[in-house]
């Protein structure tokens, strides 16, 4: 399968990119952020969710790499930054409009009500995966309404 990249320039670009790091983790020593570029990035393992329909016993990890742009500041809620081996699974994207925009905040949203929180002037991410997949036997469940 080729590589994934993906931009986001809108709420609904951003909810196609969420859609494709559902349950992907990673340590949080992958975070990093620039101020001085305003770039927030996340190295992570993403569930392949793309090769993971109609298969019942193997599936797909890849590395990727998530990225921000004009981010003007980061916070977060429900984890140790200190903690560089902890490892944090990623549920979802969301953005929370200011105002009348394009400015707001994209929530990262983790398990454990955990939250990585960016304040950008607009919405500009990208996702790429920047390796090749190994194999997993365990696909990612959501209790029934999640």
């Amino acid at each position: 399968m080729d590589a994934l990249k993906l931009l986001a320039l809108d709420e609904e670009d951003l909810g196609v990119v969420s859609a494709h790091v559902q349950d992907a983790v990673f340590k949080v020593a992958g975070i990093h952020y620039d101020a001085r570029r305003r770039q927030f990035s996340l190295v992570l393992n993403r569930f392949v969710w793309e090769a993971a329909e109609g298969k019942r016993r193997s599936f797909e990890r890849r590395r990727a790499l998530l990225l921000f742009k004009c981010v003007t500041a980061v916070r977060s809620l429900g984890f140790d930054r200190a903690d560089m081996e902890a490892v944090l699974d990623l549920l979802a994207l969301r953005f929370v409009l200011k105002g009348e925009g394009p400015e707001g905040t994209v929530e990262l949203v983790l398990a454990g009500d955990a939250l990585i929180a960016l304040d950008v002037e607009c919405i500009e991410a990208q996702l790429a995966d920047t390796g090749g997949a190994w194999e997993t036997a365990f696909k990612p469940r959501h209790p029934e309404g999640d």
